[in-house]
This record gives structure tokens, sequence and C-alpha cells, in this order.
């Protein structure tokens, strides 16, 4: 008879993580009675797992509607929040605690309150790529997949903040004629991709489509045929005839796009230095072997002042109203 010592040995890393992670995971998903959400860019692994993959507007749907007693949230720190804010009954955990987001970081509290008390009479609409406390400052949450949409809904009249990504910002106002008083804050990733690059690929295939997120800086945008969020992306280049793209986004992705559109050839966007700089350091700090011990655990669980989660409660609610 094998020793209950040895069986576990059989059954187990050195690490002491079990050899079959994703049978784990299932196990404890079922103990736990939880979902797992996933974005886009999450490592292949875990979007192998996940019960529903999405960008922000698609993961903000799901978290409201799930009846899961906790949510396993595998994406950044204001994706999670986001599901806590909609959901404080449940358990919701976040594999790494420090997978933060470089926009959000760029739009500090203290200094957006200042920002906002400096333009009296504002409508406040802020991208959901930011924190509990800015979303608490906020009138409206939009998504990259909603935002020209929900500004078109805004009265002419009304002037508008938008905050806190200055190009998708930028883009909104091409597309709907408003001048918005933009923050100015971007994201690391999408400010890297090389323009220089991508005429150099679309030079060397010549036959490929160039399609890009609208954070990316205008000077990107323009070699784009077409721009959106990672889901109208993902949902283009299925229906495209074009059998290659150029993705200006980040990289994790075309895991998704080469799932679902086999037959095609996509390229990631080259950063302008030798680096993954295209890769979000935060999104990529989440694993399958982490996504485990949260969920073994129940920890870093998403906590927050009842009294910001209230106030950033009713522009995400306004949001999914909007985007009916």
């Amino acid at each position: 008879m094998i020793t209950t010592a040895l069986a576990q040995r059989e059954t187990t890393q050195p690490s002491g993580l079990p050899l079959d992670l994703f049978a784990a995971i299932e196990s404890l998903k079922k103990e736990l009675n939880a979902v797992i959400l996933a974005h886009y860019y999450q490592e292949p692994d875990i979007q192998d797992i996940a019960d529903f993959i999405g960008d922000s507007l698609q993961l903000a749907k799901a978290a409201e509607k799930t009846n899961a007693d906790a949510i396993v949230f595998a994406g950044v720190h204001f994706m999670a929040e986001t599901a806590k804010i909609l959901n404080p009954d449940k358990l919701v955990l976040l594999p790494d605690l420090n997978a933060g987001c470089s926009l959000a970081d760029s739009c500090p509290g203290e200094a957006f309150a200042a920002f906002k008390a400096a333009h009296p009479n504002h409508l406040v609409v802020s991208y959901i790529n930011c924190s509990a406390e800015i979303k608490a400052m906020s009138d409206i949450i939009c998504t990259s997949s909603n935002a020209v949409k929900i500004v078109q809904q805004i009265p002419q009249d009304q002037p508008i903040i938008f905050a806190p990504d200055r190009n998708l910002g930028r883009y909104v106002m091409e597309q709907t004629g408003r001048d918005l008083v933009l923050w100015q804050g971007s994201c690391i990733v999408h400010e890297t991709f090389s323009e220089k690059k991508i005429v150099q690929l679309k030079i060397a295939h010549p036959e490929a489509e160039a399609i890009a997120h609208p954070e990316c800086e205008s000077s990107i945008l323009r070699h784009a045929s077409f721009i959106g969020s990672t889901a109208a992306l993902l949902n283009y280049c299925q229906k495209s005839p074009t059998k290659e793209f150029i993705v200006a986004t980040e990289p994790g992705i075309i895991h998704q796009m080469q799932k679902l559109a086999p037959d095609k050839h996509f390229i990631p966007a080259p950063p302008m230095n030798n680096c993954n700089c295209n890769e979000c350091p935060f999104m990529r700090l989440n694993t399958l072997e982490k996504l485990y011990l949260a969920m073994k655990n129940r920890t870093p669980e998403i906590t927050m002042p009842e009294d910001i989660r209230v106030a950033a409660l009713r522009p995400i609610q306004r949001m999914l109203e909007m985007s009916v």
C-alpha cells in the first residue's frame, strides 16, 4: 500500500503545488462555488481555465450577473475592485495584489480632486481603468467599448471632464466632435508601440490589416484600418476576409484571436525598443499557480470602505444603463 506521504509526493510538485493545477482549480471552484473571470490580456493558461473571458465592459457585466459566492478575478486591481463594488457580499480574490495598472496609477485621488474642483459644473466621465477612489468622484464610468456611445448621450451644452486616459479621450473627441477636458494619463503598454516599426511591418506584409486599441497614440491609430476595444478587435478579425493582421494592443488577445480564427495570422505590433514592453507587466503578474493559491487560501481578498464602494457604484450603474 502507498503511504499517505508517498501518495502526496506523487500528486504534487517539489514546491507543494498540485501536479495538475487545472484539475485542482476546478475542484476548488466547486468547493467555493466560484466563478473565474479573466481579461483577454492574461496568459493563455488562465484564459483557458476561465469561466468567462472579456474586455472591461464584458467583465463588469459578467460580475454584475454572477450567482457565484466567490469571484476570482484574473486581471488587474481596478477590475477586481469593480467586481467588489458590484458584489459587496461576495468574496472577490485577485491572484496577485500587485497587479496594478499604470493608467490607474497616473490619476491619484488628491490630484484629481483638485483638478475636478478647478473645473466646476463639469460632468466627470471616467474610463473604467481607474481606482475606486476616482470612480467615487465620477458621474459616469465608461470603457473603450462604450466611451463614444456614452459621450454621445450627454447633452451638447454639458461640459465634460474625461479621465484618466488622454489617448482614449482624444479619440472620443474626434469621434463625437465634443470638446473634452482631458486628464493627462496614459497606459505604458499602449504608448510603447513604434510607428516606424508598424510602417515597416505593413511594407513587409502588404496584405495585412493594422488594427489598434484607442488607448494607442494618434500616430499609431492613423495606420489602423480598424480601431476598437479588445472585444471589438477580436470580433473584427473573425469577420474580416483579411487573413493577416498587425495587432496594436497587448498581445495576450492574440491567444483568443488564434483560437477563434485559426486560419489567420496575427502579428503583435512591436514596441520602440527591443523588449517585451508591449506586454502589460501588471497583467502578467497573475499566474496559474497564484490563481490556485488565491483560491486555496482565500486571499488576497479585495476590500474597500463602504462609503467609497457606494459612491463608486452609482457611476458604474449609469454606465451599465447607458450601454444597453
